[in-house]
């Protein structure tokens, strides 16, 4: 607790100043977590004071919140070209990234407690930069980083904000931001050493060198490309629903089946369902073969069956002979953006509309999918028409 307070003062985060009369006081606490490896091992203890930011008020304490966050069709786009390139991809981490967003609001909190310092009176801390828990934290820690790269010579992405990129001669180097989290890799070995100066030169890093877990995405870098999955986030949904002993199954869903709302059917815990629902999303992020029927469950989280759930926990049993299953992306191969779509016809039995389901290759590699119902009925050859006319994601401009 008192190194996280020393870092506040490296970073100039605050001042202490008398309570204001007519401002609002943002209460803090203390917030612990354990940090935890891709084999569920604990790397380290962390400990983080953080604002109540439940308590700002909107036009006082923050106005613009908005920060970008890459999207996971980046995320695999940047590893698919990676591959391409056959340069290896490295990961770095900021301390504390949100304490050195500058903000531009006028912020007070509370000291902090256990730390407070009584005997100076009734003072706080005025913020000069962000803390976390504050609604616009992101917002000034993305300003900031991004302001650093581009008066480096960094130029951003027109369609992806996340996505920073420099020219040296005839190398590259490629920057892609989640939050606190950024991976980077480059033709030329010297521009990533270059860059991670620059970054420790700034901030407090920590280099993790070559990227293996991110974001839920276990990557591994070959020689021959690059292999993405989600093994140990699946073993963990197998022992978090009770489906370890379960037998396993082929196909996720039976063909046969028709999903409808069931009334007749016996109701099943809803917070349960949505839980299992919500984790299955998740692993759609490199398990393309069970986004369709995920989807499909997905549309009963307001009233599950017994059904549902059955179809559900099949998912899983599907899931048992198969956790190790991901995306490959080879060093051979172009970097054409291929797109196939395709729909079913009135699919759905509550509403009669039809399914659209996309995927598109970068070059071998598939980068992004989706499967989605449409939001109007059509006829049989309309329902073609919609999903092509809809087949390109937002991410790709």
């Amino acid at each position: 607790m008192q190194e996280e307070l020393n870092q506040f003062v490296r970073n100039k985060v605050w001042e202490l100043v008398q309570r204001p009369t007519h401002q609002n006081v943002i209460g803090t606490k203390w917030v612990f977590r354990n940090k935890m490896n891709e084999d569920g091992s604990v790397i380290r203890n962390k400990v983080r004071l953080v604002a109540k930011g439940f308590c700002q008020e909107e036009g006082i304490d923050f106005d613009e919140t908005f920060a970008p966050v890459a999207r996971l069709e980046a995320i695999r786009m940047f590893l698919a070209y990676a591959a391409h390139k056959n340069f290896i991809v490295y990961q770095m981490d900021v301390k504390s990234a949100f304490l050195n967003g500058l903000l531009e609001e006028e912020v007070y909190v509370e000291q902090p407690p256990g730390f407070e310092q009584k005997t100076l009176g009734d003072k706080m801390y005025k913020l000069k930069k962000a803390l976390y828990g504050l609604k616009q934290a992101p917002r000034a820690w993305y300003d900031t980083l991004s302001q650093f790269l581009t008066d480096n010579g960094f130029t951003k992405g027109k369609v992806d904000r996340t996505l920073f990129r420099i020219q040296d001669g005839e190398s590259i180097l490629l920057v892609q931001i989640y939050v606190d989290d950024i991976i980077f890799g480059s033709t030329n070995k010297e521009l990533c050493d270059k860059f991670s100066n620059l970054m420790q030169g700034k901030f407090e890093m920590s280099m993790m060198g070559e990227l293996t877990f991110f974001l839920g995405l276990q990557v591994k870098q070959l020689k021959d490309g690059t292999f993405i999955s989600q093994t140990k986030y699946a073993r963990d949904l197998m022992k978090k629903f009770g489906m370890e002993e379960k037998s396993s199954v082929k196909i996720p869903m039976n063909t046969s089946v028709k999903m409808d709302i069931d009334a007749d059917s016996k109701p099943v815990d809803q917070t349960r369902y949505r839980a299992l629902i919500g984790s299955l999303l998740y692993l759609t992020a490199s398990r393309p073969d069970i986004t369709f029927v995920v989807g499909a469950c997905a549309r009963f989280q307001s009233a599950p069956k017994e059904s549902h759930i059955t179809v559900a926990k099949r998912i899983l049993r599907y899931l048992k002979g198969c956790q190790e299953v991901g995306l490959w992306y080879p060093k051979e191969g172009g970097l054409k953006l291929i797109g196939y779509s395709g729909s079913d016809y009135a699919g759905c039995r509550v509403d009669m509309k039809s399914t659209s389901g996309t995927c598109q290759m970068l070059g071998n590699r598939l980068v992004s999918w989706f499967s989605k119902k449409q939001n109007s009925i059509a006829t049989s050859t309309n329902t073609e028409y919609i999903v092509t006319a809809n087949f390109v994601p937002k991410s790709y401009g």
